[in-house]
């Protein structure tokens, strides 16, 4: 063992229980060296198998199938469990609930309580509600209950394209800490100092020149060059595999911020505007940090599923294929990409389906690192572009659909600068029937299917203007196809009773209600919106917005009928209690309760640590 080595935490990441099913149970976390890992459950005779990938000299991803002697898991009940690296115990007591000595969660079976959100940006201002979570967890643990059985974060789990300035100098801290291992070296002109990088990356990432952009753009005659990273926030944009590895470790885990020093971190350049921007980010960053072990701690207790949006890679990904054509017509521009994809795979991806069809890339991705420890990626993007199964279900009750609304996109094959569609015409088909011969569903879509009519309007209006990238024109309605044939699924006679709807993505939380204005099917389908777990619309913004969209789209208004969505009846439920309102914009993670798997209470957990609750009467 090195020196530096036994100065580094054991643990750098987790445990996280991932997917728990009777058959076999997965749980990941990162150690800072190699070992024979094994978690055992206790009072249930089971097995574990270990699958570790080596991501740097002291940074291995290890990933635990526990599975079953003779019969199967039992479900809706707590399981311990102990972990041993080489033989030896490791404390788990930081990662227990108050009254526990050792954490445990519950293989869920009949859903009552679910946690689910989205966008999490580590720097953003409002409090993590995450920790909130956690706090409501231990509640419920201490009342010996279960709790939430099923975390579902649909979305921007991290933020690739929005990185704060210290953020990205602890990045590199900890890469050079854990001695990760880097990728061969892009073409792009970077400053080597990375002080010099700070706030100033988007000069140096790939535009396509305005020669070749279309004449019928106002940015071909203004000779303007198009960025292919279009985030309004891309100054640190990261960019090498190794950043996104680092960024992962320091917005899961408490100890990897014990690897870097963040207080004494501070921005050279001497750009007063930069400067202030820096302080009140390290301020930000500090006061996560903090709050990352009651994070964590969640984590090791619930089952913890999760599905990328396009913040986890970059803003706007595979928004319109003319966007899709760009990067890929770009050897750099398709690399950042792909170590955005792959790193999502590493942390998010392999735990949602416990390695079953995830894991059929390891081997490939092994074979990428060199004789010198070097990342040589070429090969392995066939493999990774060709995957098809991000998208994933659950065999609970209600059945769990997780949707991959950003790799099978509908693309307009007419106007490349079209929004494409979020699901093409397959995978449409198979939403369909995983819908059928269920009375109960729960789909988990990262966009709304039915969102603010106001703010669709003024996207669509953006849109008629030929620019799509400017406002996320990220909607379902956004592509004739794929809203059509979406909204005639949920007209089907033999669809389920009772949907729910669970997204993100917009930075605001609503409840809306769904029923079909003809045709005597009595299907109900409740549009369930948490954003964000730690990020907010302006709130003064919102109100406008929300007002707005009363005004024009109230039940009796006949702007309705010029909608896609004229043959469904949407209703909007408002909040309980003092200052009723309809879009809530304040950080905040959703609580779901099902009786009998039907809709029963729809909270917001903030991260403050209030609640607020929806009204779900008819109004």
């Amino acid at each position: 063992m090195t020196t530096q080595s036994a100065q580094l935490p054991l643990l750098l990441m987790g445990p996280i229980v991932r997917r728990a099913e009777q058959s076999g149970i997965c749980i990941q976390f990162a150690t800072s060296r190699p070992g024979n890992c094994q978690i055992t459950l206790e009072n249930q005779q089971s097995y574990s198998e270990q699958q570790s990938i080596a991501l740097g000299k002291y940074l291995y991803l290890h990933f635990i199938i526990i599975k079953p002697v003779d019969s199967q898991f039992p479900l809706d009940t707590l399981l311990a469990y102990t972990l041993h690296i080489n033989e030896q115990k490791i404390d788990l007591t930081p990662w227990c609930f108050e009254g526990q000595t050792a954490p445990s969660f519950a293989i869920a079976n009949k859903l009552t309580h679910i946690l689910h959100g989205s966008c999490r940006n580590a720097h953003h201002p409002a409090k993590d509600s995450l920790v909130s979570a956690s706090e409501w967890q231990n509640t419920q643990r201490s009342n010996k209950l279960q709790g939430a059985q099923l975390l579902l974060l649909s979305g921007d789990q991290v933020y690739a394209d929005d990185v704060a300035g210290p953020m990205l100098l602890a990045i590199h801290q900890l890469i050079d800490a854990l001695g990760l291992y880097k990728e061969q070296p892009l073409e792009l002109n970077l400053p080597a100092d990375i002080n010099e990088q700070l706030f100033n990356r988007h000069h140096y990432l790939p535009k396509t020149p305005w020669q070749k952009r279309s004449k019928l753009g106002v940015g071909y005659w203004l000779k303007k060059d198009e960025p292919h990273f279009s985030s309004v926030k891309a100054h640190n944009h990261l960019i090498h595999f190794e950043e996104f590895i680092a960024l992962y470790l320091l917005n899961f885990s408490a100890a990897a911020w014990q690897c870097v020093d963040i207080k004494n971190s501070h921005y050279s350049q001497g750009n007063e505007k930069n400067n202030t921007i820096f302080n009140a980010e390290k301020k930000a960053l500090i006061d996560y940090a903090k709050g990352l072990n009651s994070v964590e701690r969640l984590f090791a207790n619930v089952s913890t599923l999760m599905m990328f949006d396009d913040h986890d890679v970059t803003d706007d990904w595979n928004l319109t294929a003319g966007w899709e054509q760009a990067i890929n017509q770009n050897p750099s521009s398709k690399r950042i990409i792909n170590n955005g994809l792959i790193s999502y795979w590493l942390f998010q991806g392999l735990g949602n389906d416990a390695l079953h069809k995830t894991g059929a890339l390891i081997n490939d991705f092994k074979q990428s690192r060199s004789a010198n420890n070097s990342w040589q990626f070429k090969a392995f993007d066939k493999p990774l572009n060709e995957f098809n199964y991000w998208h994933y279900e659950l065999t609970t009750t209600p059945k769990v659909v997780v949707l991959d609304t950003r790799t099978h996109r509908w693309r307009n094959e007419s106007n490349f600068n079209e929004p494409s569609g979020l699901l093409d015409w397959e995978r449409l088909t198979e939403l369909e029937e995983s819908l059928l011969s269920h009375s109960k569903v729960i789909i988990v879509s990262p966009a709304p299917v039915f969102g603010v009519k106001s703010i669709e309007a003024i996207q669509a209006a953006f849109n008629m203007c030929g620019q799509p990238l400017m406002v996320d024109v990220e909607n379902w309605m956004a592509h004739e196809g794929s809203a059509k044939k979406l909204l005639d699924t949920f007209r089907r006679t033999d669809t389920p009773n009772e949907t729910l709807i669970l997204s993100g993505d917009v930075h605001y939380s609503f409840c809306f209600s769904v029923q079909k204005r003809f045709g005597d099917h009595p299907n109900r389908i409740w549009q369930l919106t948490a954003s964000g777990i730690k990020n907010e619309f302006p709130r003064k913004l919102i109100n406008v917005l929300d007002k707005l969209d009363s005004i024009l789209y109230g039940p009796k208004s006949p702007l309705n009928f010029f909608t896609k969505r004229w043959h469904m009846e949407v209703d909007k439920h408002q909040t309980k209690g003092e200052g009723q309102k309809y879009l809530v914009s304040d950080s905040a993670i959703s609580l779901i309760t099902l009786e009998q798997g039907d809709l029963a209470r729809y909270q917001l957990i903030h991260g403050d640590g209030h609640t607020t609750e929806f009204d779900l009467e008819e109004q």
